[in-house]
């Protein structure tokens, strides 16, 4: 039974049991170099038996944005063939653009998404779009505006068709 379940934990990393007696027994920081085709996260790390990375499995969401940083690995058994992505290795001191461009606030009460540059709400053909200079686009096929009280239309100057 056991021999079942390493063959399917290996079916799923992607990679064969290493017959070396390598076994890495603590936590290894990787980087996350992409995704196989399959949606597995492709790894590289110190000691790496392979001259690529390996596919992994993962505890943590992961998405194409977190591409190029710091994973923190385990390996399944202690075989390092079999990566396992434990997380993302937090720099508190660095401060990423991604971080500092995009945040998104919500408590229950309301959802606030700040942008430095823009923000887009994009569903089939109809979008929103809030940008840097103040500007409001919205756009759609059809566009209906209700109110059951006033429904003001002001501006330095108001263009209809």
């Amino acid at each position: 039974m056991e021999t079942n379940r390493n063959q399917d934990q290996t079916e799923i990393a992607g990679a064969e049991p290493t017959e070396t007696t390598e076994r890495y027994d603590g936590v290894v920081i990787g980087i996350l170099l992409g995704f196989h085709e399959n949606g597995a996260p492709l790894v590289a790390f110190p000691g790496n038996p392979e001259e690529t990375a390996l596919k992994a499995r993962a505890t943590t969401r992961l998405q194409d944005t977190d591409m190029g940083r710091e994973v923190a690995l385990l390996f399944e058994g202690g075989d390092p063939c079999l990566p396992l992505v434990i997380g993302m290795v937090q720099h508190p001191e660095r401060t990423t653009e991604t971080r500092t461009l995009l945040t998104a606030d919500l408590d229950g009460e309301r959802i606030l998404l700040s942008a430095q540059q823009e923000i887009v709400l994009k569903c089939g053909k109809a979008s929103i779009t809030l940008t840097k200079a103040g500007k409001i686009l919205i756009r759609g096929a059809y566009l209906l505006s209700r109110s059951s009280g006033v429904n003001r239309i002001k501006g330095g100057s108001v263009q209809a068709n």
